[in-house]
Formats: structure tokens, sequence, C-alpha cells
């Protein structure tokens, strides 16, 4: 079995391989701090007509909530997107000009951003062009070109007013989510998930309502935009017939077409209950739909769409809207079959108190897949791995779902080759060495257990709220499947169930974790600014309280050479050490609903950047011409019918450009700009 095992690991891999060595073009665009890739879908071409029907019904559906998440991520981000579309399409100058120039890397960063700020660090973006270029083009266009001035019945001026402060003013909204301790987040945070509220009033609101002797509790707030009206602490649900009543409209239409070809009465029985939800607004009927969709795990083509995620939310309840379509990788999907078939010995020997572990590990299933379309909080910059549902209740009673994005994974690593980096950074050749022999194998096996295992592992005490850890609950919750997975890749278990063969490919991960922890992460940190993003904070405080706490036995060094900062660890075995006892310590928080321990560890860790190493990173960083950010631009499905109008076949194409494919999707899927 273990032979059988190899070899199918083994053609899964150099098959992938061979894909990424033909004269595909993965790279689109570079801008900014941005590099836009390509992305292809091999596979394909051998599903059935039904099957691409329905990937393309959902891709349909997918695409029709871009605006969604747009206007979650800003009040005023439809309209200075739609703006500055109009200017830059009709502009007649000379598009050489350096206003005309700074005004297209905006809009390109617009785009990406899904609004006025960046992705991942929550700033404002700058904008390069003066405002004295930019209210001259507006007026200079017609009016029928600016429908959201026409539509409310306000003037150019009206509209000027409004968008020369968004834009122009730096004070102004200055950070999307904003998680600086001891501050109102809300107050703070320019997202557009609460109006007329501070955090204290949001958190008493939802203190009232909650039903914390409920074993099943809905995920409060999920799908709402939390408001004040005379004077009452008011919830407005995402709905058909509620706010963003007309892209949902037109989501529903695609899963009902959805339905009509799904691969079994389970799957089109789940897409049915998301209908409901969407119609009714109801959490409890979202509950219902996350069952449903998590205990069939026998289709190949699977999707998410919905209020998903809650990163975007400062106080980390609402979901941000997004989709992903995809299909099941076969041959890939052996390693994580393996890894979820064995759930249950994972959460029996993990390194927590016995009473923070699942007794009865139930429906983790998992799976590399191919991405079909990515769309939502998922588009442009897209996660390599997803587990749902994230309600903690259903993941112990009914499972959950993890996916690795393969193809995704294979462009990024294309794009990497040869950048340099890591002979840059890394301590030495063997450390170099080290990462180019195992590093693709381990990085893949890290997020096959961050998402199938990690998310998967542990339970709630009974009586604490999932909420209990507020503002920190996503770095925690991120850092403790992050643990997870670094703990059990230096297991000799993996190589038992014949996951890799080599013991030290868990080193590799091992060192590139903890040298962008503590470094090469720091490139997307603006000078004198304080990590935010989630994901950061819980990679930096993992491995400054892996620094710190193994400082007696130097377990890792920062050690200068030749004026250069260089990572070194010394033992690989006693730092699986630190990560089991700050695994122990991270799941005793998340069971217990230790907001203090959690803020602590946190802030403590995971916020603060040395100035003078930080400085050092980006001048180095700087001199490879790397852009930090990677996101992608999605294929175009080209739909062949018969004369009676059926679909009799569904091709897919790559040269579509990124400038183009979004003044596409802003024409053809913009409900909310009409």
């Amino acid at each position: 079995m273990r032979k059988l095992v190899f070899a199918t690991l083994a053609v899964a891999l150099s098959s992938t391989f061979a894909m990424a060595q033909d004269d595909f073009d993965y790279t689109v665009d570079r801008f900014a701090d941005i590099e836009v890739l390509r992305y292809q879908v091999p596979g394909f071409d051998q599903l059935s007509l039904n099957q691409k029907k329905l990937v393309y019904f959902l891709t349909e559906a997918a695409l029709q909530g871009r605006d969604i998440l747009t206007d979650q991520n800003g009040k005023y981000n439809l309209a200075v997107r739609q703006t500055l579309e109009q200017v830059y399409q009709n502009y007649r100058g000379d598009r050489d000009d350096v206003n005309f120039k700074g005004l297209e890397l905006y809009l390109k960063q617009v785009w990406f951003g899904n609004g006025i700020h960046h992705h991942y660090a929550m700033d404002k973006f700058v904008p390069q062009f003066t405002q004295e270029f930019f209210d001259a083009q507006v007026r200079a266009l017609p009016a029928d070109k600016l429908p959201l001035c026409k539509a409310s019945g306000q003037t150019v001026d009206d509209l000027l007013k409004v968008l020369d402060k968004v834009i122009f003013d730096p004070t102004y909204m200055a950070k999307r989510v904003n998680q600086a301790d001891g501050e109102d987040l809300i107050l703070t945070s320019a997202t557009n998930l609460y109006e007329g509220v501070t955090q204290q009033e949001v958190e008493a609101y939802y203190d009232g309502i909650k039903d914390m002797s409920d074993p099943t509790p809905i995920s409060y707030g999920l799908n709402t935009k939390v408001v004040k009206e005379n004077g009452k602490v008011v919830e407005k649900p995402y709905k058909i017939g509620g706010l963003y009543s007309e892209p949902i409209v037109n989501i529903v239409y695609w899963l009902q077409q959805a339905a009509s070809v799904a691969e079994s009465d389970a799957q089109r029985d789940y897409i049915k209950k998301l209908i409901d939800f969407y119609t009714t607004g109801s959490l409890k009927t979202f509950d219902d739909y996350s069952i449903a969709w998590a205990e069939d795990t026998k289709d190949d083509v699977d999707f998410i769409n919905g209020f998903i995620e809650s990163y975007g939310d400062p106080l980390g309840m609402t979901g941000s809207w997004e989709a992903m379509v995809n299909f099941r990788n076969n041959d890939a999907s052996t390693r994580t079959s393996i890894i979820s078939g064995n759930a249950q010995w994972f959460e029996d020997h993990s390194p927590v108190d016995p009473r923070f572990k699942k007794k009865n590990v139930k429906g983790v299933s998992a799976k590399v897949i191919t991405a079909a379309i990515l769309a939502g909080d998922s588009y442009p910059s897209t996660p390599i791995g997803i587990n749902l549902p994230n309600s903690n209740w259903i993941r112990a009673a009914h499972g959950s779902k993890s996916v690795t994005l393969e193809n995704i994974t294979d462009a990024y690593d294309e794009a990497a080759k040869g950048s340099g980096l890591n002979e840059e950074f890394a301590y030495g050749p063997e450390e170099v060495e080290l990462m180019k022999k195992y590093l693709t194998v381990a990085d893949k096996l890290h997020t096959d257990l961050h998402e199938c295992l990690g998310h998967a592992s542990g339970q709630l005490l009974p009586g604490v709220d999932p909420d209990a850890l507020k503002a920190y609950g996503s770095t925690l919750e991120e850092g403790r499947a992050d643990l997870f997975a670094l703990y059990y890749l230096a297991d000799p278990k993996l190589i038992e169930l014949g996951i890799f063969k080599s013991p030290d490919t868990y080193k590799a991960e091992y060192y590139k974790y903890i040298m962008n922890g503590l470094m090469t992460q720091l490139t997307r940190i603006e000078p004198g600014k304080d990590i935010e993003e989630s994901h950061m904070r819980n990679r930096k405080f993992i491995s400054e309280w892996c620094l710190q706490h193994g400082k007696k036995d130097k377990v890792i060094e920062i050690v200068k050479r030749k004026g250069k900062t260089y990572v070194k660890i010394n033992n690989y075995e006693k730092l699986r050490g630190l990560f089991a006892e700050l695994l122990a310590e991270v799941q005793r928080i998340k069971s217990e609903g230790d907001f203090e321990a959690g803020r602590k560890l946190v802030e403590t860790y995971g916020v603060k950047v040395d100035p003078k190493l930080h400085k050092e990173v980006l001048a180095r960083y700087e001199s490879l011409n790397i852009a930090p950010y990677k996101g992608f631009v999605n294929p175009v499905y080209h739909v062949k019918r018969d004369k009676s109008g059926n679909i009799t076949d569904i091709k897919l194409t790559y040269d579509e450009n990124y400038v183009d494919q979004m003044l596409r999707y802003s024409r053809d899927y913009s409900p909310l700009t009409k």
C-alpha cells in the first residue's frame, strides 16, 4: 500500500510539473506592489457536458456578487470605481501624461483591493494624480456616464465633494479594518458593515440577543449590516428584498440553473437550501445549508458562495461575500484523503489538554481541487486552502470540508521560480538547498494539515461564546491551525502513512516559516506601521514566541553576517517541542474563550516591528524586484449552443488581460451601479 501511495503521488507531481513546463504565460500585469497572474484549469475538457454546465452556471453565480464585496469594503467604493472607470475609458488626452498614468495605477489598485484600501495591509491607497486633474476629467464626462450621480439626483459638484474627500484626504477613512488595541475598532474602521454605532453598542447588542445555553448557536451577524435607527441598534440583513437584493437575485437565478444539472440529489438539496438562505436571510437556514454541504463529499464539482470569512469585520463577525467554483483533482487528492482518513489519530495524539480534544472526530473530508473561477473575497487575491464551515458546533457534529487549490499553488510556484528570495534571506547554502529540495512538497503538506486537520481540531468547552476572543479570534484561529500543521509535519506518522519519504522534508517548511514570520513578511508592511492583518500576526506571534522561548537553548538565533541579518535554526527537534507547547496554550485560549490571554499573546509577540530590521529587509527585498503580493485573472468561459439554444460544449481561454477583465466584469456583473 505504501508503494502505491508513493507511486500515485509521484504521478500527480510529475503531471503537474509537465503542465507547468509548456508555453503558458503566467504573468499578466505588474503594478505598485502587485503581480497579476493567470492560472490554468487542467481537466476541464475531460468533464462531462453536464459537469461543464454545472461549473459554468456556478461560475455565473459567483461573478454576480462582485459589487457586494466592493460595497462591504467601503460605502463609497462603487462610486469611486465607476467614476474612475468612466474617466479611464473616455479620456481623450495624452495617455502617457503623468496624471493619467497615476489615475490608471490607482484604478488598478482599486480593482485589486475591491475598494480604496489595500487588500492585505488595509491602508488607503495614495493617488499619484492631482485633485485638479481628476475634477477636470469628471466634469468633462457626459452626464449619462455618471449614473450614480444621475440616479441620486446629485450634481457633479455634489459627487466631487464626496469623491475628492474620499480619494485625496489621507485622514478620511484611513484604514479599512483597524485592529489597534484600545481603540474603538468600529469607529476607526472604514468598512461598510456598521453605520452610526460604536463598538460598545454593537457588543452590547449581541450580548443581549445571544443565548449562551444554546448548543447550536447561529453565526450571529454573519449576513447583516448593523446600524442605528431611531436611537436603536438594529441589523439589516443581506437578502432578496433587503440589502444587496439586486445582485442576490442574479446569484439565485444562476444557482437555480445549477440545481437543474446537479450531480446528485444531495447536491441539488444543498443548492436549494442556499437559495432559501438568500431568499429569507435566515441564519438557521444557512446552518442547514452548511450541514448538507459539509456532509456531501461524493460529488466532483463543488463551490462556495456566500457571506463566509469575517476577516473584513473589525469584530470578526460579519462575513465578506466570496465565491469559488472547483472540481476534484483525483490524483492529487490521494495525500489529503490519507490525512483526513487518519483524523482521529492526529486528534488523539495532539499535544493539547485532553479536555480540549474531540473524543469523536466526525466527517473530516479533504481533497485537492482545481479552481475553475475565483470571485468576491477570493479574487483577485485568493487563498491556497479552505476549510469550512466555520461554525464550531457544525464542525463537531457534522464535520468539515478541506480543500487545497493545486492549480493556484502551481501558478504561484511557476511565477516564483528564479526570484532569488531564498538565496538572499536564507542563512546559508544548506538552508537554500533544503528548501529547493523539499519546500514544494512541504508547503503543500502544511496547507493540507492546516486546512484539513488544524481548523477541524479541538473543541470549545460547554458555554464558551464562539466570539469570545473578539478582534483576536481570527489571528488565534489561524495560529492554532498553523501550529497544528507545523507540529505534525515532523511526525514520523507522515512517513508511516507514505505521505513523504525523507524525514528532513519538514525542516524546509520549518525554516521558511520562521524566516517568513520574523523577516520576509515584513516586506508587506510600510515603514513605521505595525502588523495588523490576521495571518501576518499569527505567523509573527508564533515565530517570535518560539524565538524568545527557545533562547536558553539557542533553538533559533538571529545572526548578523556582513551587515545582513539572518535566521538560524540550530535544533529542529526542539523547535517542534516549542510548537507543541504553544499549540497547547493557543488551544486552551480558544477552548476557554480566554480573551485577555489571547490579547496578551498577540499584542506581545505578533504586532510590533523592529524598525531597523524592517528597513534592512525592505532594502534587500527591493533589490530583488519581486512583487510582495500576487493575484489572478480568471479564465473566460465560452458557451457553444445549437440552433435551439441548447448548450453543446463549453471552452476556456486564458488570453484576457487584467484591465479588459475588470472592465468586462464592471459592465456585465455590476447591478448595484446600474
